[in-house]
């Protein structure tokens, strides 16, 4: 099968969205299927992509608005000749906006399935665009639900978020499929000879943390969590491996804490060392709210790293309580989450046994199980097409050409419309619920 994804992030971005997309190609190429990847510029891309042909680079505007990521900008049939080449049976979208509306044309235009994988809490990085606008953020949310209507078949990457999209309103089937984990990969690194380069004692207890450094993941409050358990816990030390605009509040806080010499900050880490990180760690902490799949839960766990996490979308499905780790309630505060670290650093019996239902948890996410389920899903949804091809537009009438033409770009501007007129239409509502409480009506 010829499958052809289009994401705004993928590599050497640092991120979920880009692992993700980059393991499930990686592993349905094993399957025997094909897979082209339409994906922004960005600068760090290697020179040697320019002879890949599993890959189409669209030009980028480079950080966009401050964060780490990369806004297409429109060029028209700047990938028509190569998907048209590739001879797609298939579309699969990992995003809403930007190249999402590009794969909904492509799929339009070829009479293909379209498959969306619902990735992210979309309203949850909306800061990025608008500051804490209320109405954007409902926007975001509203625009995610509609494309995701636009499409045949839908992804969720957790039940959590599967449960929570049905909710907003989405009717397409959907079919949770989490991204899949190199359990030997992550079981078989070197955390000893981790700690010795980063200057980590040998028999140090080490709290680790692994991701973006950006405000959405809640880290301001991790960081003081950790800081306060450290305070009265000897020989504990914080690893974090990632950057982002967080990095300098982790910094001063530990600061503040008086506890520099226990931090442990390493940027980006990627392949073994990120690897050899996860060995390193005798526990995973994690208190982001915003997640739709717990990635670094499981990349954890497959290094037999137990995990102490707030009980949130992602985390639920992978975090099982006081059995691979902790799993506290959304609104816990710090100082609850501190005293679940030094609980389980206080109980070395209870986190050994913890490691090993961790290593069974990881088991449930191997690579290869997920992408047999993916690979399932884009079977299925083919067998429900019509079975046209690329190349049935050579019969086609350049006025049925046109005609589809412009339903196209009329269902992606009517879905534009109808997020934003129920965006204000549902502020509208808020407002006179306000006044009406307000008069005590």
């Amino acid at each position: 099968m010829h499958i052809c994804m289009f994401t705004n992030t993928y590599l050497p971005h640092v991120g979920g969205v880009a692992r993700s997309v980059h393991n499930f190609a990686q592993d349905l190429q094993k399957k025997g299927h094909r897979v082209l990847i339409v994906a922004p510029t960005f600068p760090e891309a290697g020179i040697d992509e320019t002879e890949d042909d599993t890959i189409i680079r669209v030009p980028a505007i480079q950080n966009f608005n401050g964060s780490d990521f990369s806004m297409r900008i429109p060029v028209p049939f700047y990938i028509t000749e190569k998907l048209e080449d590739f001879k797609a049976d298939i579309i699969h979208s990992h995003h809403p906006y930007l190249l999402g509306d590009a794969a909904f044309r492509a799929a339009r235009r070829h009479r293909l399935p379209l498959v969306f994988t619902h990735h992210t809490l979309y309203e949850e990085y909306a800061h990025y665009v608008a500051g804490d606008n209320e109405n954007f953020r409902q926007f975001a949310l509203n625009l995610s639900t509609m494309y995701a209507n636009l499409c045949d078949q839908v992804v969720a990457p957790s039940k959590s978020i599967a449960d929570l999209i049905r909710k907003r309103g989405v009717t397409t089937p959907i079919t949770e499929i989490p991204t899949g984990v190199d359990t030997a990969f992550f079981g078989s690194a070197d955390g000893p000879a981790f700690k010795k380069e980063r200057q980590i004692p040998e028999n140090a207890f080490v709290i680790g943390h692994v991701g973006r450094l950006a405000p959405e993941k809640n880290l301001v409050f991790l960081a003081k969590s950790v800081a306060i358990a450290m305070e009265t816990l000897a020989d504990t030390w914080f690893c974090v491996a990632g950057e982002g605009p967080e990095e300098a509040k982790i910094h001063d806080i530990f600061d503040a804490h008086n506890l520099l010499d226990r931090l442990v900050l390493t940027g980006n880490l990627k392949g073994k060392v990120l690897a050899d990180a996860y060995q390193a760690m005798d526990m995973f902490v994690f208190s982001s709210k915003s997640e739709t799949q717990g990635m670094v839960l499981t990349e954890a766990m497959a290094a037999g790293t137990p995990v102490i996490a707030l009980d949130a979308p992602g985390a639920r499905e992978v975090v099982r309580h006081k059995q691979n780790g902790m799993l506290l309630h959304s609104g816990a505060n710090t100082k609850a989450f501190s005293r679940a670290i030094c609980d389980a650093v206080s109980h070395p019996e209870k986190t050994a046994a913890w490691q090993k239902c961790a290593l069974q948890t990881a088991q449930d996410f191997s690579r290869n199980t997920c992408a047999q389920k993916l690979s399932d899903l884009y079977e299925h949804a083919v067998s429900r097409g019509s079975g046209a091809s690329v190349m049935d537009e050579t019969d086609m009438e350049p006025w049925e050409m046109f005609l589809r033409t412009i339903r196209t770009e009329w269902d992606l501007i009517s879905e534009k419309v109808h997020s934003i007129t129920r965006t204000f239409s549902r502020s509208k509502g808020s407002k006179k619920e306000r006044r009406a409480s307000c008069s005590g009506v």
